[in-house]
């Protein structure tokens, strides 16, 4: 798999990948309070009652049956007494109802054996009464009793067990016990602890069993009978911590919305003068600007309940679910006015009606209905204003942004550099930073940074200080994790062949090289030679000295000059290319077809606009991909224009490159044995003059 050495300039720095950070930071969320609805409980069918009665009526009798089962031996009565004959029971307790205790079994001699209370018998006959018929027949009698006892179930093992047996009608049986030395007590049967043993313990396990049968039973219930709520959370007026102080790099949004807070905290100043508040507020801007953080610093400011919720809690699979749910959170709002309600990615809710026919979109279109009525509903200055926030407010709904509903919109901007300042301090804030920190330095590093990219910034710094063991957060932290946040993170497992590697050095140097010699391209700030991210061999960090909102034709081409630099060098010193300069001239190419085709800087179609962006998002796009919308004619023309303007710049940059080869190859030595060249670095090494070069004098020309 190749892998494109990646050239960073500004073009890259704004496109590259933003997450927000600011929408769940650490803001506590409550349930509703004591206006919230009770849940209905749905009693379950009486089959299952029915059938769950007899399950415990039978589990019941299993337990009063099979008790001490495993530990107690039932025998019968008759065999109890043969034990007891023996001298094998240990000991007993006599109760009521029945006998237990513990039986000793001896082991059976292999001669037959006499009962006791039979041998004591015949010892106490008269032999000379006795016939010699009725001898026989005694003796034959005494030898089948023996065979039987012996038989007798549970006298073949030796081992002790425990037993009960069924008490019978027998005056005989204490003195039996007493002949043999038993300890026998009589026990009085507990009424309680048999009632508790017997009956009670297994009903209350049974009716644990039923509560935890029927609790997902009525979860589901109450979830369906739900369905008609909205999911909105509401945070108490004492529970939002957040205030415009905590929101930075974005004034002029912040002054737009002083007006809602003053009008929730002194309502009788603007009735007086019969000024009415808008009811919706939409909050435009890129992710990670802070739309969300900042509509929580509003009513933070204001000290009023927020409701939070999600457009896409409003929408379910069944058609009119959504519209209830609105008309759910309206009739809750009103309740608790003055409050605000914030609705979070409006769009997807209140995308335009009409434009996608399917199953779900009835049901999309009935909320977004209903949220419009819902929105005429509140009356002037009733206290209930209502902020959205959207990063794609060119798909809303035209009804949406009329006056009367979200009539004022807010914009929310990557910061300037003073925004960012201010960021950075804020983010700051409880941090050890190091007392020769310089946060403007890196405000100035990162044009194009949203707040969450800034906040993100100062994190993987702290992360960096913890990871060397640190005390304090040095600049050089922050440095790396401006690197670590534009171009990824350092991939030191990937070992690059000492040919690749050097082939990565000059390709980088080209492009520092053709920038340092253009007029109007960006200064350098960084050049490496280790891998970083996915695809990235090497790059070259180039950040504008400041912010910049308009691009004349030449610092365009010097930058598309700058793209083409890895190239050349490449050419000019292995007389051949790699693959590492694709990504370099995907952006070229992009970038000239825009000039040529969108902001009418090529000499073949002039001033016509031939194409459209498929997926504009708030009217800033990258690289994307562009619908022609001209002609064959004229398409062929633009292709042989953008053609011949890469060749011109490739040729331009091979020149600079040519010039200068001492200087290229003094500066590859170098980032070969540091791998990193930093901007003091590398303007010292580039403004030194060369032995044997012919452009020794050559200095680095002014920048506008």
């Amino acid at each position: 798999m190749n892998h494109s050495i990646v050239c960073i300039n500004r073009a890259t720095v704004l496109g590259h990948a933003r997450e927000s950070t600011d929408r769940n930071s650490g803001i506590g969320m409550k349930p509703l309070g004591p206006n919230t609805r009770k849940k209905d409980k749905q009693p379950p069918s009486w089959a299952f009652t029915a059938m769950y009665v007899v399950l415990t009526a039978a589990m019941l009798w299993i337990w009063q049956g099979a008790i001490h089962q495993d530990t107690l031996r039932t025998i019968s009565y008759s065999e109890f007494k043969a034990h007891v004959a023996r001298g094998e029971v240990a000991e007993c307790s006599i109760r009521d109802t029945e006998i237990g205790g513990k039986i000793q079994p001896q082991a059976k001699p292999t001669s037959q054996t006499v009962r006791p209370n039979a041998a004591l018998r015949t010892q106490t006959s008269s032999p000379s009464t006795a016939t010699p018929g009725e001898a026989q027949g005694a003796r034959e009698t005494s030898k089948q009793k023996s065979q039987t006892e012996s038989q007798t179930p549970g006298t073949a093992s030796t081992e002790a067990f425990m037993f009960r047996t069924v008490r019978v009608d027998d005056p005989d049986l204490t003195r039996d016990l007493e002949q043999q030395g038993v300890q026998f007590t009589g026990v009085r049967t507990s009424l309680l602890s048999q009632m508790l043993w017997y009956w009670i313990l297994p009903i209350v396990l049974m009716f644990l069993v039923w509560r935890l049968l029927l609790q997902p039973m009525r979860g589901v219930g109450a979830s369906v009978l739900r369905f008609g709520q909205s999911g909105a959370k509401l945070v108490a007026d004492t529970d939002t911590k957040v205030t415009f102080s905590d929101v930075a790099g974005c004034d002029e949004a912040k002054y737009e919305l002083q007006e809602v807070v003053l009008f929730l905290k002194q309502p009788q100043r603007y009735q007086a003068l019969g000024a009415k508040i808008p009811k919706g507020v939409l909050l435009v801007g890129p992710p990670g600007t802070g739309k969300t953080l900042l509509a929580r610093a509003v009513a933070g400011e204001a000290k009023v309940p927020f409701f939070s919720i999600n457009g896409s809690e409003f929408v379910e699979m069944f058609v009119g679910v959504g519209a209830a749910r609105v008309r759910d959170l309206f009739q809750q709002a009103k309740a608790h006015a003055p409050c605000i309600v914030f609705i979070d990615e409006l769009d997807a809710v209140g995308r335009q009606r009409g434009v996608n026919i399917t199953a779900s979109n009835d049901e999309r279109e009935q909320t977004l209905n209903q949220l419009l009525v819902g929105l005429d509903g509140f009356e002037p200055n009733i206290g209930v204003v209502v902020l959205a926030a959207t990063n794609r407010p060119d798909v809303l709904d035209r009804a949406l942004l009329r006056p009367g509903r979200f009539d004022r919109q807010v914009v929310l901007d990557a910061p300037d550099i003073e925004g960012r300042d201010a960021i950075l301090k804020l983010h700051g804030r409880g941090k050890p930073l190091a007392a020769d920190v310089d946060l403007r330095k890196v405000a100035q590093e990162t044009p194009g940074f949203s707040g969450a990219d800034l906040a993100n910034v100062i994190n993987e710094a702290a992360l960096l200080t913890a990871r060397r063991n640190g005390t304090t957060i040095q600049q050089i932290d922050l440095e790396e994790a401006v690197e670590k946040v534009v171009a990824g993170p350092e991939r030191k497992s990937r070992r690059l062949r000492p040919e690749e590697k050097r082939r990565v050095a000059y390709h980088e140097i080209g492009h520092a090289m053709v920038a340092a010699y253009s007029k109007h391209a960006d200064t350098i700030r960084k050049i490496s030679i280790v891998p970083r991210g996915r695809a990235a061999l090497g790059y070259t960090l180039q950040m504008p000295e400041s912010d910049q909102y308009l691009m004349s034709r030449s610092e365009l081409i010097d930058k598309i000059r700058g793209l083409l630099g890895g190239r050349a060098a490449e050419q000019i010193v292995f007389s051949e290319t790699t693959t590492g300069a694709e990504d370099d001239l995907e952006h070229a190419t992009a970038l000239l077809r825009q000039m040529i085709c969108m902001y009418g800087m090529g000499e073949s179609v002039g001033l016509v606009h031939c194409v459209q962006r498929r997926d504009r998002f708030l009217g800033i796009a990258d690289d994307g991909v562009l619908q022609r919308d001209c002609s064959e004619q004229t398409a062929r023309e633009i292709d042989q224009e953008v053609r011949r303007t890469l060749d011109a710049a490739y040729a331009d940059a091979k020149d600079i490159l040519e010039k200068h080869r001492s200087q290229m190859d003094v500066l590859a030595a170098e980032l070969l044995k540091r791998e990193t060249l930093d901007a003091q670095t590398f303007k010292s090494l580039i403004d030194r003059p060369v032995q044997g070069s012919a452009d020794e004098q050559t200095c680095i020309q002014s920048r506008s």
